[in-house]
């Protein structure tokens, strides 16, 4: 009996799966969409232009429209698809946690700043703080299906913006060796945080010779503008060699068309609008295609993170990006329940699934967000990361083989025992096929009522607590804790 609980010697659905069966689009209605994106870009272009990046877009080819606004030639727009980094490495501080980004591989991660935090003791939201970031990046460190990590929380105890940014990308370094991403409110501060990182990679220009962290930055104000903070951030980002997710995040009948296909055609728009400011920067530039559909309830105008629409909208701007060659980035599994309940699960498997069915690279906000992202959640981490083994084991598919289909199994079976407990047939893909959930429940009721009759919920507040309570990482050293310390207000520990 316990050889049969054990956990296979073998993941059976690690990260990386394949997506891209599910296609909501036809081929038709990509070029639609694409070609009313160029006509955007061409006709109408983007407005607020820093004078920095209006200078180079001018110099690849875009043009001034002598009414504030800069256009993008379908050339120029295409030149850029075609020079953009179709895949790259993710680099852990952790080589073997490295990622490798595009084509059709499929891995979840995080994103979000969530202001509240979901108790692990009453149960209720309360304003998020820095030993809260600490605790979800720590706990995270342990769950295998989250295969690269930035800020869930923002850190409400630290008011000064600087010492925010500089607290969060420590909390990073101290706590986990994945992939990390963190956010810069202004372009002044990516230079100073640079040093942190090289003290933590080993010495001056060490991070930017193996990046293992990648900035996001939201270039475009929707509809077809530019923020010039984020534009600035970019400049420094480039320089520094940090990987970039631009993230483009319209709001469906706010900032950007309620119709869906009118939606998918600015938001992808705006998104080449990030990829050709990159290419007048620097050809070639790693950078993720964050094109992120976000969708509002119309009759309220709150956020619907959990809706129908969220989950066919991520999904078609996944294709779109796989169809370009880009690498793609969406935002699925952003539920607007406030409990760990049948409304969160719902949401959460319906639209990370069809995000991943559709072949997103990176799929963000994916773990541990609540309450339409302005709450995070511990068990909601120990819950998803479960659930992601269940999407990459509906990602790996059927493997059709002569051995498989299993013909010398039934055979046997039927002449002999008639059933197959026990086969050896049945003893190899117990072990290579099926995934093995530790905190859903199936024991028949009985057993279940016996056993305390105990709901998700509690079962992953137990093992967030067992997590919490035994996993204390120290991935900086205590030299490279003192030096950090030296140079930087760090206000943990």
């Amino acid at each position: 009996m316990a050889k049969r609980r054990a956990k296979p010697m073998l993941d059976p659905c690690p990260p990386g799966q394949a997506g891209g069966s599910y296609k909501p689009l036809t081929e038709a209605e990509l070029n639609a969409i694409y070609d009313t994106a160029l006509t955007l870009l061409a006709n109408l272009g983007l407005g607020d232009v820093p004078a920095r990046l209006h200078g180079d877009l001018l110099r690849i080819g875009a043009h001034d429209s002598g009414k504030g606004r800069i256009l993008f030639p379908p050339r120029l727009v295409q030149d850029a698809v075609d020079h953009a980094a179709k895949t790259f490495t993710l680099h852990g501080r952790d080589p073997a946690r490295s990622i490798e980004v595009g084509g059709n591989r499929v891995y979840f991660g995080t994103g979000g700043a969530a202001v509240q935090t979901l108790d692990l003791d009453t149960h209720l939201y309360r304003p998020s703080t820095l030993n809260d970031l600490h605790d979800f990046t720590r706990l995270q460190d342990t769950l295998s299906n989250i295969s690269w990590y930035t800020r869930c929380c923002v850190a409400t105890d630290v008011p000064d913006n600087y010492d925010l940014d500089v607290n969060t990308v420590y909390a990073l370094l101290r706590n986990t060796t994945k992939p990390a991403a963190t956010s810069f409110t202004l372009a002044d501060h990516v230079a100073p945080i640079i040093e942190m990182l090289d003290i933590a990679a080993g010495g001056p220009g060490a991070f930017s010779e193996r990046p293992f962290m990648k900035a996001h930055v939201s270039p475009i104000i929707s509809p077809l503008r530019f923020g010039e903070d984020a534009v600035d951030v970019v400049y420094e980002c480039v320089r520094h060699n940090i990987p970039i997710s631009c993230i483009t995040a319209a709001q469906a009948g706010a900032t950007a068309p309620a119709t869906l296909a009118g939606f998918l055609a600015q938001s992808l728009a705006e998104t080449l609008a990030s990829l050709v400011m990159v290419h007048a920067i620097q050809p070639g530039f790693p950078m993720v295609f964050s094109n992120w559909p976000l969708v509002i309830d119309l009759r309220t105008g709150a956020f619907a993170g959990g809706s129908g629409e969220t989950a066919v909208l991520n999904a078609a701007s996944a294709q779109l990006s796989n169809w370009l060659g880009l690498p793609s980035g969406v935002a699925c599994s952003m539920t607007d329940a406030k409990a760990i309940d049948a409304q969160y699960g719902m949401e959460k498997g319906l639209t990370s699934m069809a995000a991943a069915l559709a072949g997103g690279n990176l799929i963000y906000e994916s773990s541990g967000m609540t309450a339409s992202l302005l709450g995070v959640s511990f068990e909601a981490f120990v819950l998803d990361d479960e659930m992601h083994s269940h999407t990459y084991r509906t990602l790996r598919g059927i493997e059709v083989s002569d051995g498989n289909l299993g013909y010398d199994a039934i055979v046997e079976a039927v002449l002999g025992d008639g059933h197959f407990l026990g086969g050896q047939h049945t003893l190899a893909a117990m072990e290579r096929d099926y995934f093995y959930p530790t905190l859903a429940n199936r024991e028949e009721p009985r057993s279940w009522a016996q056993n305390g009759a105990k709901d998700a919920w509690s079962l992953a507040n137990a093992r967030s607590r067992e997590i919490l309570g035994t996993h204390h990482p120290e991935y900086l050293t205590l030299d490279q804790d003192r030096a950090i310390r030296k140079r930087f207000n760090i206000l943990y520990g």
